[in-house]
């Protein structure tokens, strides 16, 4: 049994993602980040920086005691060896998952999410920042476009890569983005949308009680969320 830490977000969706795909056993326990779950001890003691998701993992391989793992490419990571699923054993294809999951670790998801702030959250407009991120984010999808040029999958096989990905991708009409300048994206995102495990992990976030969209957080759960004074 696998514990996961969790709210509706990007992150947290890559990991719903994986457990849906792999079939492993988990159990939900929410982490409403509005409400600043994410500060209590108890949830700190397995993600000390306050971030979700996290998972406790109550049968690891190495049969010793509950193993948690937090950040969300690291539990991709973690969980794909775990199972010998989405992640390739030999060098070179794995290699090539790796690169695109922390391409999406280190690119993607802090630009994203930078995007998502400025566009949907800053207190202020600033224009800057908001055509900065937005740009960024297109130039992203451009090297993502063109990786799946010929390809079904970003590493050619369905892999960690993908799951960490997508939810992020899936947003893009928030971003301030045109898929039509990125039709192989645009294909991969139907693609991936059509996988059942996927729409199982999507209805999983619609389950969850309280999770409230951008542009109804209050303005104490905004403080609270980006540690606002």
């Amino acid at each position: 049994m696998i514990d996961l830490h969790y709210w509706p977000t990007p992150n947290g969706h890559k990991i719903t993602l994986f457990l849906e795909e792999a079939g492993l056993e988990y159990r939900i326990i929410p982490v409403n980040i509005g409400a600043g779950d994410q500060f209590k001890p108890e949830f700190l003691a397995i993600s000390p920086n306050n971030r979700m998701p996290a998972i406790v993992d109550h049968a690891p391989n190495d049969g010793g005691a509950p193993l948690s793992v937090f950040e969300s490419g690291a539990i991709l990571e973690y969980l794909a060896d775990k199972v010998g699923q989405f992640l390739p054993k030999l060098t070179r294809p794995r290699m090539e998952v790796l690169q695109w999951l922390y391409w999406q670790m280190g690119g993607l998801g802090p630009m994203a999410g930078q995007n998502h702030h400025f566009n949907h959250y800053a207190p202020e407009v600033i224009p800057y920042a908001q055509q900065r991120y937005i740009k960024e984010t297109a130039r992203l999808y451009g090297v993502l476009d063109k990786q799946l040029e010929g390809k079904e999958y970003v590493a050619g096989e369905y892999s960690i890569a993908d799951m960490a990905i997508f939810p992020w991708a899936k947003l893009w009409e928030g971003q301030g983005q045109d898929l039509s300048q990125f039709p192989n994206m645009a294909a991969w995102l139907a693609r991936i949308d059509a996988r059942p495990a996927v729409q199982k992990a999507y209805a999983v976030a619609e389950q969850i009680q309280d999770a409230k969209p951008a542009n109804e957080l209050s303005e104490e759960d905004k403080k609270r969320l980006f540690n606002l004074d």
